[in-house]
């Protein structure tokens, strides 16, 4: 493995729904990891999760570069409306989220774990 990888987030998240880093790429890819995954994720304005993720076992954090969105709890809502805007929540926290504008950000799991990959997201 090199050293140093070079990339760009929008062509190699293409194949993995904008996630970068995880434990879901192949054995031999330097971007392979157990212990954290990251996502370059890129929402037109309507797209929501398609079901609420629950049995969460990782933390995660979102940090929004650009847009407005908006994520639901069971307890309460946090909308993420100006650049840097981010928000954590670690295990067994349910959750599911909404893009009001157009939205990119960067999301953050740790550790990479399998199981999770839902229905892509739905227009609503």
């Amino acid at each position: 493995m090199d050293d140093v990888y070079v990339g760009n987030a929008a062509v190699d998240g293409a194949a993995e729904g904008g996630w970068l880093l995880g434990h879901f790429l192949p054995v031999d890819d330097p971007r392979r990891s157990t212990e954290v995954e990251v996502k370059w994720g890129v929402h037109p304005p309507g797209q929501a999760r398609s079901r609420w993720a629950t049995g969460e076992r990782r933390t995660a954090l979102l940090v929004l570069v650009s847009g407005r969105f908006r994520v639901e709890f069971r307890d309460r809502t946090v909308v993420l409306a100006e650049p840097g805007d981010y928000v954590l929540w670690g295990r067994g926290v349910d959750h599911t989220w909404y893009a009001e504008r157009e939205s990119v950000l960067l999301t953050v799991r740790w550790p990479s774990v399998p199981g999770y990959r839902v229905e892509p997201p739905v227009l609503r």
